[in-house]
């Protein structure tokens, strides 16, 4: 292994002085939560059960079979919450309204829902942080999963009524306003992968969900832009940054173009182009001509040009790239080098369970495999900040430059595994890998930044340490340690360290920043090249 030395940190732009980077003014620093995932209080005051309390009580879904029954308690203790936010200095805070808690059935408003999220944006705004409200992250109400969920396209209009809703109370307060966060996953993670609630095994389900809620963004939009035509209305959407595992196998480049092309132009060309991607469409009916039908017939006149409404901003979520092969099973000589024999239990890179889930990938017929030679979180993610700037780079040279559209970084994270130690001064959670992790995906996100994209924030995934879907609670994200029975926060070192960022808006990266690349990884071959083009 080769740690990353002043050379490399040459060639990616964090070498000599370039290692203290200065925060463009204006550039938000904020951080992220969802509803579900904290809030707990899941049956107080009024509100309904949701699909992920329904499926929270699957046995084998969940590790552990944890549950967001009480989860950080956010619901009770969110004064407390944003006092340690103000105490971070946080630029912007995100989260998600509950529809499940707004409107218990789908449809009816319940007032004491409402008022929970008044007097949060309120608690916010006295903190002199900027609420940035997103709509949907996956609550869907049981009772409308219980008449079709999302394949229903009832269900975008539904959508649409509830954000009006939640835009009567808190459209004089909140500007930024997010219809969907990673449809990708409550659709085909969710109706096709089984991975994520209601936890289906449908094609013909994800493709169903997938339009309907894009259908509902665009109503949404809509309908909020007549509302108040200044607000700053959009999506985030969760990308996968695929490499070939050989590059030089005409089918492996294949497999990832079908991996970009499920994870990333499905949702992308619609919103931007007006259609769904051709090769995807034909791939999905290949598999599943049933699906195929079913989805051709979904789509009605007019649907595309609601979907593909005009916005002010795109989220970007990025968490990994992936490695990507045409086969089940991957050359002998490739497979030596990177231990790779057959396909993970876990496809998408989440937990093995008692009820595992099938990839949601279906057109690829091949896989997506993490790569054992980049470093790694506790997750067994790979860490590749520099896709990251690839990422954003293409988002804007294909997508956002021509429609005026800006960049946010909505989540970008790391879980590793914290532990309290006892001091003098207190409990501490000592996290390296995290301060890392942050200060080297923010500096690719400023690289991106020099070099034309127009990205105009980052908020650091998660807040808190949360309730992490079928992790449960055994996987922590946050810059904000929780002990899940006493309910203490204590800041963590990477908090400690991205507040000075906040604070001095300037990004240092020490030569033992802790990025690891290990030699014959996908990642060193990069930083090589790059170093060889720059004489280095």
């Amino acid at each position: 292994m080769i740690q990353l030395d002043s050379r490399l940190e040459k060639a990616v732009g964090w070498g000599g002085a370039e290692r203290r980077r200065e925060v463009p003014d204006g550039f938000l620093l904020g951080a992220a939560a969802a509803a579900y995932q904290i809030e707990g209080a899941h049956d107080e005051d009024g509100k309904g059960p949701s699909i992920w309390d329904t499926f929270s009580r699957v046995p084998g879904a969940i590790v552990n079979g944890d549950t967001g029954d009480v989860a950080c308690d956010h619901y009770h203790r969110y004064k407390d919450d944003v006092a340690l936010m103000k105490s971070l200095g946080l630029d912007t805070y995100r989260f998600s309204s509950s529809w499940a808690r707004v409107c218990p059935d789908g449809v009816t408003v319940n007032p004491q829902g409402l008022d929970f999220y008044e007097r949060l944006v309120d608690e916010l705004l006295d903190a002199d942080i900027l609420p940035w409200l997103t709509l949907y992250h996956w609550d869907l109400p049981q009772a409308l999963q219980d008449v079709g969920g999302w394949p229903n396209r009832d269900t975008a209009y539904r959508f649409r009524d509830y954000a009006m809703k939640v835009h009567s109370a808190l459209g004089d307060r909140v500007n930024v306003w997010t219809t969907l966060n990673e449809p990708w996953c409550s659709s085909f993670l969710s109706y096709t992968g089984g991975e994520h609630a209601p936890g289906h095994h449908s094609l013909k389900e994800g493709m169903l969900a997938s339009h309907y809620l894009l259908l509902g963004h665009g109503l949404t939009l809509q309908s909020l832009g007549k509302a108040d035509p200044e607000l700053n209305l959009g999506l985030t959407l969760n990308f996968s940054v695929a490499d070939p595992l050989d590059p030089e196998n005409p089918e492996d480049q294949r497999a990832a173009r079908l991996a970009d092309g499920q994870a990333n132009r499905w949702f992308l060309d619609p919103i931007f182009r007006g259609h769904y991607p051709a090769d995807i469409v034909e791939e999905y009916a290949d598999v599943d001509p049933g699906a195929g039908e079913a989805f051709a017939d979904a789509i009605l006149p007019g649907d595309m040009e609601v979907i593909s409404t005009p916005f002010s901003t795109l989220g970007v979520n990025y968490y990994q790239p992936s490695v990507v092969t045409a086969s089940f099973v991957a050359p002998r000589e490739v497979s030596e080098r990177l231990g790779l024999v057959e396909l993970s239990p876990a496809p998408t890179g989440g937990p093995e369970l008692e009820r595992m889930p099938q990839s949601p990938m279906r057109a690829s017929r091949g896989f997506v495999a993490p790569d054992p030679l980049l470093p790694r979180t506790a997750q067994d993610w790979d860490i590749d900040p520099l896709m990251f700037k690839d990422l954003l780079l293409r988002l804007h040279n294909d997508y956002t430059k021509d429609a005026g559209v800006a960049l946010y970084v909505t989540e970008n994270g790391a879980a590793f595994n914290d532990e309290v130690t006892q001091t003098p001064d207190g409990p501490v959670v000592n996290d390296p890998e995290r301060e890392a992790f942050i200060k080297l995906h923010l500096g690719a996100v400023l690289d991106a930044v020099d070099e034309g994209a127009d990205v105009r924030g980052f908020m650091y995934w998660s807040l808190l340490d949360n309730y992490e879907w079928a992790w449960g609670y055994d996987k922590r994200f946050g810059i904000v340690y929780v002990d899940y029975e006493t309910q203490q926060r204590i800041v963590k070192q990477s908090g400690h360290a991205y507040s000075k960022i906040i604070e001095d808006r300037v990004l240092e990266v020490a030569p033992d920043a802790g990025l690891v690349v290990r030699e014959g990884s996908l990642l060193e071959g990069r930083l090589r090249s790059m170093m060889a083009a720059e004489g280095i």
